[in-house]
């Protein structure tokens, strides 16, 4: 009765008794009846959205600045000085328009913040514009364009808001226009959605109204510098142990599927475990948007393309995978399966070409069984669904489940066997997991990398490479901190020399 009355109390918003010095319980101070009940008290509440001018962050100087840049770019005539395709003429007439502004003008600007007035005018040119500078910043991972005056970034796993606008819709229109239309692609109102990349291989995504019904919005995912696996292990993404049994894996020719949300560091495990792939194999990757970076000499990059404006020309990652077939491939990597591709993927693995790769998005090992299994179906073949699994189980050999985790790191949290049939079952076996422990006061997550005690059926292949695991590598119990490594030491054996990439 009395933690009835208790629990009763917690969902009140009241505190419950706590006994007096005499052990009783002390009688809480009573309530008015008429006094409404906050349902949500103690609980985090929403942010609000802040009043008033944005100006008002800003410093003199940056106003000035910012009022210059504007009345700049109006009076210039832009599409004139897109024409010109030398950069330094270019620059040159910019800067010797803008010193005879700032001259009538008569602004108080020191010579370095003319150069920064100058380098906004070139950006808005030749470059993104307002988010040229965002580009730029090596600890940007996404850059996402919500509105003219809504721009955020996710910088080390977390988003921020920031300063940075556009004057109006159209501005950031002429912005997407400027992307898309580089390679070779439009966006408008019989096509509002479009997918391109930018020069440096980042991932462009757009889309327009009357789609999006707020204006245009512009997503950016950026690809910095490619990280190795020694870096994974660095920033404590998997442990040595997962990085042996990968690699070996990877040079025993075994299919490996890449599976996790969006954001979760499929391709930079993709790219990563390409590293191991021996130097004298032909390569063939297909991809919607080239985003891997593979560091063999020898590899045949293929991409999609859409339909032109008469619904025509389109080459599908299906059409892609059936030619490379004829391109005497050694391993084909496929950047994403979305569609029917995957029924043409797992042929190929099972038919000579071992040791591909690939990345699906699932929340886990066997979601992305089921995902393959429907993609399969989108082929438009009558394959019986048992005809199907029978195809997966033979084709694929390991998948590779990863996160991003609340603080914003990503983390290889699964290593599973696709092992056999039984019955009309894909049966699986876990390899290798991350345990969560917790969040440290930070907002660190806690947690350790531990082996399941598990010996894979496909140490038979391995062996059969040459490649021989410590036998610790599978003892059940064994566990690492998932915690950055700085400088972690790791002996690969047969397959060390990609590690030190």
């Amino acid at each position: 009765m009395a933690q009835e009355r208790s629990l009763r109390e917690r969902l009140l918003g009241r505190k419950p008794a706590t006994p007096d010095g005499n052990g009783n319980a002390a009688s809480a101070p009573s309530a008015d009846p008429h006094t409404p009940i906050d349902p949500l008290h103690g609980l985090p509440q929403p942010e609000q959205k802040a009043e008033g001018d944005s100006r008002g962050e800003l410093s003199p100087v940056d106003l000035l600045k910012r009022d210059l840049h504007q009345k700049l770019v109006d009076r210039l005539d832009l599409a004139a000085l897109e024409k010109i395709r030398d950069e330094a003429v270019l620059t040159q007439q910019i800067r010797t328009a803008v010193l005879e502004f700032l001259r009538i003008e008569q602004a108080p600007l020191s010579a370095a913040e003319r150069d920064e007035v100058v380098e906004q005018i070139v950006w808005e040119v030749t470059g993104l514009g307002p988010i040229e500078p965002l580009t730029r910043d090596g600890t940007i991972s996404d850059i996402l364009v919500n509105g003219p005056k809504s721009v955020y970034v996710e910088r080390r796993g977390r988003l921020e808001k920031t300063g940075v606008t556009f004057r109006d819709n159209a501005h950031l229109l002429t912005i997407i226009d400027r992307i898309v239309s580089k390679v070779g692609r439009r966006v408008d109102e019989s096509q509002p959605m479009v997918d391109a990349r930018l020069t440096d291989g980042s991932r462009v995504n757009a889309i327009i109204p009357p789609l999006a019904i707020d204006g245009p919005v512009l997503s950016i995912r950026r690809f910095g510098a490619s990280i190795g696996p020694r870096r994974l292990l660095e920033l404590g993404a998997m442990s040595p142990a997962m990085l042996r049994l990968l690699a070996a894996c990877v040079v025993a020719r075994l299919n490996i599927l890449v599976s996790g949300g969006t954001g979760a560091g499929k391709t930079t495990i993709l790219n990563a475990l390409s590293s191991f792939i021996p130097g004298s194999e032909r390569l063939v990757t297909i991809e919607d948007a080239a985003e891997l970076r593979l560091q063999q000499a020898h590899v045949v990059r293929l991409e999609t393309r859409p339909p032109n404006t008469e619904g025509r020309g389109e080459v599908s990652a299906r059409d892609l995978v059936k030619n490379a077939l004829r391109m005497r491939p050694d391993r084909i990597i496929i950047g994403e399966v979305r569609s029917g591709e995957a029924l043409d993927m797992l042929q190929a693995m099972n038919t000579g070409h071992e040791g591909s790769l690939t990345t699906i998005h699932a929340n886990s090992a066997r979601d992305a069984l089921a995902r393959l299994e429907t993609m399969v179906l989108f082929a438009g073949t009558a394959l019986p669904t048992r005809a199907i699994r029978e195809q997966m189980a033979s084709a694929l050999n390991v998948i590779v489940q990863v996160s991003r985790m609340t603080d914003g790191t990503r983390r290889i949290v699964s290593i599973t066997e696709v092992s056999t049939m039984e019955g009309d079952v894909i049966t699986t076996q876990e390899i290798f997991r991350f345990r969560r422990l917790g969040v440290a006061d930070d907002g660190t997550v806690l947690g350790n990398f531990e082996a399941t005690g598990v010996r894979p059926l496909f140490m038979d292949q391995i062996l059969a490479r040459g490649i021989n695991l410590p036998h610790e590598t599978f003892a059940f119990g064994s566990s690492t901190p998932a915690a950055p490594m700085l400088e972690a030491g790791l002996d690969v054996g047969l397959v060390g020399k990609a590690v030190e990439s």
